[in-house]
């Protein structure tokens, strides 16, 4: 889909402010409400929007450490990754999964509360996920910052 100025618009109000009413979007991106509510059905059926999210404080919700977790597994068959894949997603503290190219096949990011709960987390699911042969455990000492837009 081509993105148009007036999308890219409405998209840079939306990420700042995805509650806002959509008179009050249609007005700052200058359409009526009607063709500014058709522009954003499009851009969520078209994938452009994937959804809405409340953006919690992992701090205030007393997850105080960030761990970056390499993963290595023992081999990169396709029923090796899926099984792997299917398990860490059943972890509830792990927040980003990425599979890689290079040293390791995987990293994720990983929310604890303090360093027993990590380790808690480590043997009761990361040590259990299928296939994996190696964990390499880096501690995040201070966020510098988590962006969770993309520039439009």
């Amino acid at each position: 889909m081509a993105i148009d100025a007036i999308d890219a618009a409405i998209l840079r109000i939306l990420q700042q402010n995805g509650r806002i009413a959509n008179a009050e979007l249609a007005e700052k991106v200058g359409l009526s409400a009607s063709a500014c509510s058709r522009r954003v059905d499009i851009l969520e059926k078209t994938g452009v929007i994937s959804g809405y999210h409340a953006r919690l404080s992992h701090k205030a919700l007393d997850y105080r450490i960030m761990v970056i977790v390499h993963i290595s597994l023992s081999g990169q068959f396709a029923k090796t990754l899926a099984e792997f894949e299917a398990a860490v997603k059943l972890c509830p503290n792990v927040l980003v999964c990425y599979l890689m190219s290079g040293e390791y096949d995987y990293i994720l990011r990983v929310a604890a509360k303090d360093l027993e709960d990590y380790e808690r987390i480590h043997r009761d699911w990361l040590s259990a996920l299928p296939h994996v042969v190696k964990i390499n455990s880096s501690f995040s000492l201070r966020e510098i910052i988590d962006r969770p837009n993309v520039g439009v």
